[in-house]
């Protein structure tokens, strides 16, 4: 692993999904995402949430029991600037992550114990697959670099076994897509979403 190429691919998902946070329309935010559970802005209140919780664990806060999170995840962390609180959010992180040492070290994460520059993976995986998450519910293009894509795919298979998936964990059960689409979408279905319907 090269640390600093990983923060460098995680800043890089952050400003993609970013981009894809300010094309969303003032009508867009009640709208329907492909995780059912959650509309626009309570997805990207999610992607947010989870970034400011990464970042104060990484500084040292002890990480919250499941009902602790839950309820976190029900606080609005958007206010009225959802593009400012999602920016933020990904500096916040990338400076946590950038502390002595953070990268070495093992931390608490809702997939179990994992090393630093694993979480590094996490979390850039959680920006592009909840990125194309808002892009399909918006309507707009996901532009995230190929390489960063196929280079968390790959991550992505080779860990996703040791966190649940299916009913009650993490990700979705994985869904069918051809060998040949887009890398995004490969990740997409591997994490529980269908890509079949444009």
């Amino acid at each position: 692993m090269n640390p600093a190429a990983d923060l460098g691919s995680l800043r890089t998902a952050g400003e993609v999904t970013s981009r894809i946070v300010a094309g969303i329309g003032a009508d867009q935010w009640d709208a329907p995402t492909p995780c059912s559970e959650w509309n626009v802005r309570m997805l990207l209140n999610h992607v947010v949430a989870g970034n400011l919780l990464a970042a104060a664990v990484l500084g040292g806060v002890e990480f919250p029991a499941p009902e602790e999170r839950a309820r976190l995840g029900q606080v609005d962390r958007l206010g009225t600037d959802p593009l400012a609180a999602t920016r933020q959010s990904v500096d916040d992180l990338v400076k946590a992550f950038e502390q002595p040492r953070v990268l070495e070290h093992v931390h608490p994460s809702p997939v179990g114990q994992v090393p630093g520059a694993a979480l590094v993976h996490l979390r850039t995986t959680e920006l592009l697959v909840h990125g194309w998450d808002l892009a399909r519910a918006t309507g707009q293009p996901a532009d995230y670099p190929d390489a960063l894509v196929e280079q968390e795919l790959a991550f992505t298979k080779a860990n996703v076994g040791r966190a649940r998936t299916g009913p009650g964990g993490p990700f979705g059960a994985s869904q069918p897509v051809a060998e040949d689409a887009p890398a995004l979408d490969r990740l997409a279905a591997l994490l529980g979403r269908s890509v079949a319907s444009r």
